[in-house]
């Protein structure tokens, strides 16, 4: 078994496994280094399957709790979990998975666009990559690049309509690897009684403990999960700054804001970096830093071609914008950084960067349901890591900061 393990970890083995699951070997080498063989197998493994659980926050701004489990129950005929402590928080069941049928009509769909239907999702044209002898009325299987099998229905266009078009239904999927249900779009979800959030990201919000009538911002807020649950849990008083530097990304932000009831939110097209420039006297309660970052963490993934140098260029974005963090939050205030991904560099190593550099201490988690950090740094046992393959969640990290000096 040594043998076998020692040869797994090595440059062959490593090869082998990148080649089998679609996982760049900078990500299978660094997780056999910290995990060991079996436990890398098991996290990539559940990183390519979506969660059991599907988490959905209610919006208590406006839907009660009762109101919202009485609708899935009579309206969608679904079976729903209410999380024991956080009352927020209920969850529906994923399936599958399930035989994909075979077809020699194929058509091959970008990753996010692949990703979509083995969830169930149908496949719209602007995901089609190729679609070569497709007919209207085919029945096709529907593959990612690589040519693992997601899902199994109906052409509704041609080859030549797919590529010509680029808008509408290309293909209606009848099979999916996953059923994962999915309410928007459903009456529930569009009048903002309900917003489909991962778990970490709802404990995200918790950690941060926002108060009614404080200044709040959240630096990198779009499409606004959690600002609109900074919001609820404000009791809509108070003020949250929330900025982010994509137009597109804002335009989603804004829109959810107005469909959630949100009043007391601030929406900044800007990058947060410059948030102490534009606002030198901000001295806000306290801020959420939820980053761009590799998301290693996210799943459902087909495959993922993240390597090294990704990592370190992010958490080198990262630490500038912890830098801005630091300046716009004022003495004893809170800063809660999390991220969706695995890596120490961008989740560990930056909480220590913040310890050493910026002003903060590591404050103790009230809200935690995962595990503790890794040891990278001394106060590690006070952040929390989520895993894919132990809490059937994405990978996720979350940190606690109180700013103790300037």
């Amino acid at each position: 078994m040594y043998r076998m393990r020692d040869a797994m970890s090595g440059v062959d083995g490593i090869r082998a496994l990148s080649e089998k699951y679609k996982f760049h070997k900078d990500l299978v080498r660094r997780w056999i280094c910290r995990y060991g063989f079996k436990r890398a197998i098991s996290i990539i493994k559940a990183l390519k399957s979506p969660c059991r659980r599907i988490s959905i926050r209610v919006n208590l701004l406006k839907a009660t709790i009762d109101d919202v489990l009485r609708y899935f129950e009579e309206r969608e005929n679904v079976n729903v979990i209410q999380h024991h402590k956080l009352e927020e928080v209920i969850f529906v069941l994923s399936e599958g998975p399930f035989k994909i049928p075979h077809s020699d009509k194929i058509v091959v769909a970008d990753k996010m666009a692949a990703e979509s239907v083995m969830m169930g999702a149908n496949l719209f044209a602007p995901g089609v990559i190729k679609a070569e002898g497709v007919k209207r009325g085919d029945e096709v299987m529907v593959v990612d690049k690589y040519g693992q099998a997601v899902g199994y229905g109906i052409a509704e266009m041609d080859e030549f309509e797919m590529k010509r078009k680029r808008k509408g239904l290309a293909v209606r999927v009848t099979v999916s690897l996953y059923k994962v249900p999915s309410f928007r779009g459903s009456p529930i979800f569009e009048e903002g009684y309900v917003y489909p959030q991962s778990f970490p990201a709802i404990v995200t919000s918790r950690v941060l403990d926002p108060q009614p009538g404080e200044l709040i911002v959240d630096m990198c807020a779009a499409p606004g999960g959690k600002t609109t649950h900074i919001s609820q849990l404000m009791k809509n008083e108070g003020k949250i700054i929330a900025a982010d530097r994509s137009k597109r990304k804002i335009d989603v932000l804004r829109e959810n804001i107005r469909k959630m009831g949100v009043r007391n939110v601030q929406v900044l097209h800007e990058d947060a970096r410059r948030l102490p420039v534009l606002f030198p006297s901000l001295k806000a309660d306290r801020v959420l830093l939820d980053p761009p970052c590799t998301a290693l963490g996210v799943r459902p993934k087909l495959f993922e071609n993240r390597n090294e140098k990704d990592i370190k260029n992010s958490a080198s974005y990262q630490q500038s914008l912890l830098r801005a963090a630091a300046k716009i939050l004022r003495k004893g205030g809170v800063l809660v950084y999390s991220t969706c991904t695995l890596s120490p560099e961008e989740n560990e190593r930056n909480i220590e960067y913040a310890v050493n550099n910026l002003g903060f201490e590591v404050a103790e988690q009230e809200y935690f349901y995962g595990f503790f950090g890794e040891p990278f740094f001394p106060d590690y046992r006070r952040v929390q890591r989520f895993y894919p393959d132990s809490h059937d969640t994405p990978g996720f990290f979350i940190a606690k900061l109180v700013k103790v000096r300037d």
